[in-house]
């Protein structure tokens, strides 16, 4: 993307405080920007499926290379649908699956995260026509349509519909399967789906900025620093607030301050000045003190139960926080995601091996399936390998041991005797790690007493 000539002044505007707080209450809507405009748009995207009201289907499991999306994984495979609610309402027929773990997700540019289907409730045994539609769709208010199973209303014009199936990758039979069902998936909008002529969609101007892809952070800093005000303009134009809501009023307010309120537009030479450098330097320290949070199961456990929730469900720290890390997961009763630490206390970099080890009775309490994933901790990618192993758990491969239990090595080298399934390949050099715990449709009652493993050190 190219930067438009926004003008920023290098003189602060606003104190410091002030300054943290309009950053605090736009991050949500600055890194889903960034996600969906790069999803619908960047040809190059992970998820890119040809633009709005398209659907980009995975090929096959996401190899070790992948750049793009911090924190990927191959436990479920993302079909994800970009939705233009604005003209009219687009129906998204979904298939049935066999497969142990299928959940949709929905957001639009404000982060929350709603599940309207899911195997956990009994869905996808049968085919499900689903229609979105927002405040801001044009000549429609939620009106039954013949062949449509269910009506989800959207929090903003644009928004995205991510299906997440797991693929039963260790089982090929079962991997050809769901691959073959997902390909079933088709969007239409209503008119089309009607049999009428096609509505006139007219073409929306994004505010663009620089971005460097396959490079974390780097879009939503870039927002922050050059294209802040045009981008929240933008956003607050398509998005629908909620006058009771507490975090949608907070927003509205720390945006007026800046000139920013729904139903304006942008004008550089009437915006007010801004430090976009000092923008985007509390930004990225917010994100730097959000990972560190995350990342230590003391100090994130807090914030597991309140994670990717509807409006009206999280607050505005658990928001920052998703939205620092990576937008777009799972809630608690769909996935849980533990971060392991070590048993020393110290940080975990590649010129070390570790082991986690778990006894039967320490295994997740997982009712679908677990995984074990393993990251950079600089960008949150997979580590290249010959292999093309990162994960190891239901979908990605393990054994258990004779007692029910496993040992999971990361290691340069696969050590003698481990299972090739229980092996997470490293380089042997300065490089932190990461290892992200997966909990899919976790028993939530016996996640509040069970504690995630430790990393120890191999000495």
């Amino acid at each position: 993307m190219t930067a438009s000539p926004i003008p920023l002044s290098s003189k602060p505007a606003l104190t410091s405080a002030e300054m943290e707080n309009l950053v605090r209450r736009s991050y949500q809507y600055v890194a889903l920007y960034d996600s969906l405009v790069d999803w619908a748009s960047n040809e190059e995207s992970l998820f890119y499926g040809g633009g709005w009201n398209e659907t980009c289907f995975p090929k096959g499991l996401v190899k070790a290379s992948a750049r793009g999306v911090p924190q990927p994984n191959n436990d479920t495979l993302y079909v994800v649908s970009m939705l233009d609610l604005r003209a009219e309402p687009v129906i998204v027929h979904y298939p049935a699956f066999t497969s142990r773990f299928v959940s949709l997700v929905t957001t639009a540019l404000d982060h929350y995260v709603n599940v309207p289907l899911a195997t956990s409730k009994g869905d996808f045994e049968q085919p499900t026509s689903v229609l979105y539609y927002s405040a801001h769709t044009h000549g429609y208010s939620a009106e039954p349509v013949e062949g449509v199973d269910k009506i989800v209303e959207m929090s903003g014009a644009f928004a995205v519909s991510f299906l997440r199936v797991m693929p039963e990758a260790a089982d090929p039979v079962k991997f050809e399967a769901n691959m073959a069902a997902i390909q079933r998936l088709k969007v239409d909008t209503l008119s089309r789906f009607q049999g009428k002529p096609a509505k006139r969609v007219v073409e929306a101007e994004f505010p663009t900025y620089d971005g460097v892809f396959g490079t974390a952070f780097a879009g939503v800093s870039s927002i922050f620093e050059t294209a802040f005000l045009p981008v929240m303009q933008f956003v607050f134009n398509h998005t629908t607030f909620d006058a009771s809501d507490e975090m949608d009023q907070a927003a509205l307010a720390a945006l007026a301050a800046v000139g920013v309120e729904p139903g304006k537009q942008y004008d550089a030479a009437k915006a007010p000045a801004l430090d976009g450098i000092q923008l985007a330097a509390v930004a990225k320290e917010m994100a730097k003190r959000s990972l560190a949070t995350w990342v230590n199961p003391e100090t994130g456990a807090p914030f597991y139960p309140k994670a990717f929730r509807p409006k009206g469900h999280t607050d505005i720290d658990t928001m920052v926080i998703l939205s620092a890390i990576g937008p777009v997961g799972l809630p608690a009763n769909q996935a849980m995601y533990p971060w392991i630490g070590t048993s020393d206390g110290k940080p975990t970099n590649a010129r070390n091996d570790y082991v986690i080890r778990m006894t039967e009775a320490e295994l997740p309490p997982a009712i679908a399936f677990w995984s074990v994933t393993l990251y950079d901790a600089e960008h949150g990618f997979f580590i290249p390998n010959e292999a093309n192993k990162y994960s190891v758990g239901h979908s990605g491969g393990m054994k258990l041991n004779a007692s029910g239990g496993i040992e999971i090595h990361i290691a340069a080298e696969q050590p003698k005797g481990v299972p090739a399934e229980n092996w997470l390949p490293i380089p042997r050099e300065d490089l932190d790690l990461h290892f992200i715990m997966r909990v899919f449709q976790p028993d939530l009652e016996k996640m509040k007493t069970w504690t995630a493993p430790k990393a120890e050190l191999v000495k």
